[in-house]
């Protein structure tokens, strides 16, 4: 709901508000002016109020889980009451709060205050089909197709990158996953930091990334495309407020340092509204990896969407690009079509809570195959920027027999070629 919408309905609205730098990439935090925080109140009929209301009464969020396969959301327990009207991201520079017409107005005259805009509501990118698999030994087809093994064997595993992970969380005892995660957090219903968590996945789909990423290899069996690389992997969907939750993912994954960042979320749509926060993260000298949507032709999913981002769509073994893969063509001079890469995203097998393996297939799944590649060319060339990286993604990309450009843009990416092109 925009901004406007939400005001006429309500007479209050959830806004991100980023605050102006004095050096566009600066790494160091920035702080919250006095004057911005006076703008925002605590009202009772805001998402938090109504959030804390029900935990208040229940004492947990715990959504039925569906009968059908898909990803649910387990109990995300009692969440802390807010000690502010407002939520500050230092890393990101960014304030999320409720705000009246008169405290919206104030706020756009402050001279910190760089825009003001709605709060979206993201949401997970769930895969369209998953099953139980038993895995086979030796490399997994996606990796073969991004001719990952090739790299492997040059003994490039993205040994010494961090990679943010920001998802359902992550099973660190699954033995593929075993050594893998550096730093873990969790973040409750309201958005605040769990002291203390330990890692775990509230449902399949966050392992399942994880694995894709830097599982490690077991009995012969490798899926994971940078197995020495590192996680900081935090669980941030679903349920409670959502965007909360991901802002304290974003800003905790900045403040780790991480080089990549690997996020199957967003909303249907072309809206700016998370625009300003992808360039943030280039700023910070991250690589925004995201999926573009499972919704088809003429489709996509914001911040996937964004010329900013490198996003990612789905190809099968055939490497033929999948039906319920998003690609969109947009009116502007600067990256105009997505996705900007395919990758494997059909059939893919990795790993899932309690020991076990399963295939999903989706653009979710594509998406962290990308970030494990961004991670091997970071180890091989780790003096290069985040620009480079990408652009040696796209150098190394071939559209295969039947790819149409509207659908896989530049195609599927090769490491040995993006390699070379380093």
């Amino acid at each position: 709901m925009s901004i406007a919408s939400s005001l006429k309905s309500t007479g209050i609205a959830e806004v991100m508000v980023m605050l102006k730098s004095k050096t566009a990439t600066a790494q160091a935090a920035v702080d919250i002016p006095a004057k911005v925080a006076r703008h925002f109140l605590n009202s009772p009929f805001s998402q938090d109020s109504a959030l804390l209301e029900q935990l208040t009464a229940t004492g947990s969020l715990a959504p039925k889980r569906a009968k059908v396969r898909a990803p649910t959301s387990l109990a995300l327990g009692t969440a802390a009451a807010p000690k502010s009207n407002l939520r500050f991201y230092p890393n990101l520079g960014i304030v999320l709060g409720t705000v009246d017409r008169p405290g919206l107005a104030a706020l756009k005259k402050e001279t910190s205050v760089d825009t003001v805009v709605e709060a979206p509501q993201l949401r997970l990118i769930k895969p369209v089909v998953l099953a139980a698999a038993a895995p086979k030994k030796g490399f997994s087809w996606g990796l073969l197709a991004l001719a990952v093994d090739q790299l492997h064997a040059q003994g490039i595993t993205g040994k010494g990158v961090l990679v943010g992970h920001l998802d359902t969380g992550v099973d660190a005892s699954h033995p593929a996953l075993k050594g893998a995660i550096k730093v873990y957090a969790e973040f409750d219903a309201l958005g605040n930091k769990v002291a203390g968590a330990k890692p775990k996945d509230s449902d399949e789909h966050g392992t399942h990334t994880a694995g894709t990423i830097v599982g490690r290899a077991v009995n012969g069996v490798q899926f994971g495309v940078a197995p020495g690389a590192m996680l900081a992997s935090a669980m941030v969907i679903e349920g409670g407020n959502v965007l909360s939750r991901i802002l304290g993912g974003m800003n905790w994954a900045v403040g780790q340092r991480v080089r990549v960042l690997s996020m199957s979320l967003g909303l249907i749509g072309t809206k700016d509204t998370f625009l300003a926060l992808t360039k943030i993260l280039r700023a910070r000298k991250v690589l925004p990896v995201f999926a573009v949507g499972n919704e088809g032709a003429g489709t996509s999913r914001y911040p996937g969407n964004y010329a900013e981002a490198l996003s990612v769509g789905a190809c099968d073994v055939k490497l033929q690009v999948a039906d319920f893969s998003g690609s969109q063509t947009f009116l502007r001079k600067i990256d105009p079509q997505v996705p900007d890469v395919v990758a494997p995203g059909v059939d893919v097998i990795s790993c899932v809570p309690g020991g076990r393996y399963m295939t999903m297939s989706g653009s979710s799944m594509a998406t962290p195959h990308i970030a494990g590649l961004a991670a091997l060319l970071m180890q091989a060339k780790p003096k290069a920027s985040i620009d480079e990286i990408e652009r040696a993604i796209f150098n190394s990309c071939e559209r295969k027999p039947g790819m149409l450009v509207s659908r896989a843009n530049r195609g599927l990416p090769n490491a040995v070629k993006a390699l070379a092109s380093l």
